[in-house]
């Protein structure tokens, strides 16, 4: 029987051609102090934080830096009333789907609150939580995830306190590029190739293109490969292979021995990284670090090394 794995939620939601109505961006209430709140481990490992909805709650919603938009489940959709929105097509994982969305007044966690949210409403067995927080609920914030004390923090990313900040040792700052939102890590290699590689908090695990896999394939030829499924935010299965892979590198930082998936799964075409190797980042991998710091308006990642090491 193959291994499961919960796939990230990278994801859009599209105009539909039959409908009239376009769907606006999300309207985003900055939080004007660092607002540091306690998470808790959910499903797969990701990282969830307690949410308000219209006032009430809180609701345990995933963090998810690989998703452009917040997600409820359809259960507590239902629970708390909330109207029906247009139907939209959804990109997941695996392709793309129609999709019931419903709206929402407000949508706060700590000090952050968006306003007149319109979310895909999906079932919770298969977002393994109430809901989740995409990168509309961080626009011009930074985060930074403390996997030692388990906690996230969001702030403004350009205060002056943000700007003059001293990084403690260990730290390796990593810059990004922005392509339909999402930060993408440029300066990474695999046995001399460049690779594209984006921060996805709401994958349980690593999954790599197959361009990526050609790559390390041929620096580590005796590696085994065994098939698994990634199960996506609505359900579907992706079947992908599974390895220890060899050696790559994200800046200043040297990974071995590396767990990522297989597949030839839809986000990488949505974002251009079909023909070029290209990596999710999920949370196994980046729970190797003490901090996660991501940082949209600046297009930067910093990651804090664990003690004594300078690699993984």
């Amino acid at each position: 029987m193959n291994r499961v794995l919960i796939a990230g939620t990278v994801l859009a939601l599209l105009s539909t051609p039959l409908a009239a109505e376009t769907i606006q961006p999300n309207e985003l209430a900055e939080a004007a102090v660092p607002q540091t709140i306690d998470t808790q481990t959910g499903s797969g490992g990701r990282m969830t934080v307690p949410v308000m909805v219209n006032g009430q709650g809180p609701f345990h919603f995933i963090i998810d830096t690989g998703a452009d938009r917040s997600v409820i489940s359809r259960e507590l959709a239902s629970r708390l009333a909330l109207p029906d929105g247009r139907k939209s097509k959804l990109v997941s994982i695996g392709g793309t789907h129609d999709v019931r969305t419903v709206k929402i007044d407000r949508l706060a966690v700590s000090g952050t609150e968006m306003r007149h949210v319109t979310a895909p409403a999906l079932p919770a067995r298969y977002v393994g939580a109430d809901g989740i927080l995409g990168i509309d609920s961080l626009k011009n914030q930074r985060v930074v995830f403390d996997f030692v004390r388990q906690t996230m923090t969001v702030e403004p990313a350009n205060t002056d306190a943000v700007k003059q900040e001293k990084d403690p040792v260990g730290t390796i700052i990593v810059t990004a590029k922005s392509r339909l939102g999402q930060l993408v890590l440029v300066d990474a290699d695999a046995q001399g190739e460049e690779i594209r590689v984006i921060v996805d908090t709401g994958g349980q695990n690593s999954v790599g293109n197959t361009a990526l896999r050609r790559v390390m394939a041929r620096q580590s030829p005796a590696a085994s490969f065994r098939p698994v499924e990634l199960v996506s935010v609505v359900g579907e299965r992706v079947p992908a292979d599974y390895a220890m892979v060899g050696r790559m590198r994200i800046g200043g930082i040297r990974i071995s021995n590396a767990a990522i998936a297989f597949a030839d799964a839809h986000p990488f075409a949505k974002f251009g990284l079909s023909r070029r190797p290209a990596m999710l980042m999920g949370m196994e991998s980046l729970k190797a670090f003490r901090r996660v710091s991501i940082d949209f308006a600046n297009r930067r990642v910093k990651f804090l090394m664990p003690h004594e090491a300078d690699g993984i």
